[in-house]
């Protein structure tokens, strides 16, 4: 930080500055409170959906297993043709502290409803809801991941300006107002003893 001249009015100005960087401080420091807590909610939750996604995995291929044992290899792959082969999303924000935190859902499509027409087995059937909610749980764990990584980066990034404002900034003003206030002490002593210097001499010749 450059050094200022140690005049009045550049203190007065570093006590409206170093007020500013305090404020911000405080707000930088709620905000960064607000994003952690956010953050452990939404890792609590996403410990939930990704155990809950290994689950339905393991479940939906069981059901693979288990349909392949009633209809047969072929009605399978015959009705796994006919599938949809992604399930269209909708995707939304949600704004937590200035973060744009994603929102995503499924959609149920047309084509997704008729294809299961194809089905000709209750254990096919069975299948095609056990992969759904699979899918279902996938999206929610990528908008939570999603959420998670974008949390992390706005967290570092808060911490990092609280710390500048702890370590450099807010210091580095407050070293300024200390500097300027010895100067102008300094600037008034000298001043006294010059007016006082003066003031001896104006007597000395009032005298003679």
């Amino acid at each position: 930080m450059a050094r200022l001249n140690p005049t009045r009015i550049n203190l007065i100005n570093l006590k409206k500055r170093v007020a500013v960087a305090r404020k911000g401080h405080g707000i930088l420091k709620r905000k960064r409170e607000v994003l952690v807590l956010e953050f452990l909610n939404m890792l609590r939750q996403s410990s939930g959906s990704r155990a809950k996604l290994n689950a339905l995995i393991i479940e939906s291929y069981k059901m693979v297993e288990m349909a392949s044992t009633y209809v047969g290899n072929f009605e399978l792959e015959n009705v796994a043709l006919h599938m949809q082969k992604t399930a269209p999303v909708r995707m939304q924000i949600k704004n937590v502290m200035g973060v744009k935190i994603p929102k995503i859902e499924r959609q149920q499509s047309q084509a997704m409803e008729t294809s299961l027409l194809f089905s000709t087995s209750l254990a096919v059937d069975d299948i095609s809801d056990t992969f759904t909610k699979a899918v279902d749980s996938i999206i929610e764990v990528a908008q939570r991941e999603q959420g998670l990584r974008r949390l992390v980066l706005e967290i570092d990034k808060t911490k990092r300006r609280v710390n500048a404002l702890d370590y450099k900034v807010i210091p580095g003003m407050q070293a300024q107002q200390r500097y300027i206030r010895m100067r102008l002490e300094e600037i008034d002593r000298d001043t006294f003893s010059a007016l006082k210097h003066v003031k001896k001499k104006l007597a000395r010749k009032k005298e003679e």
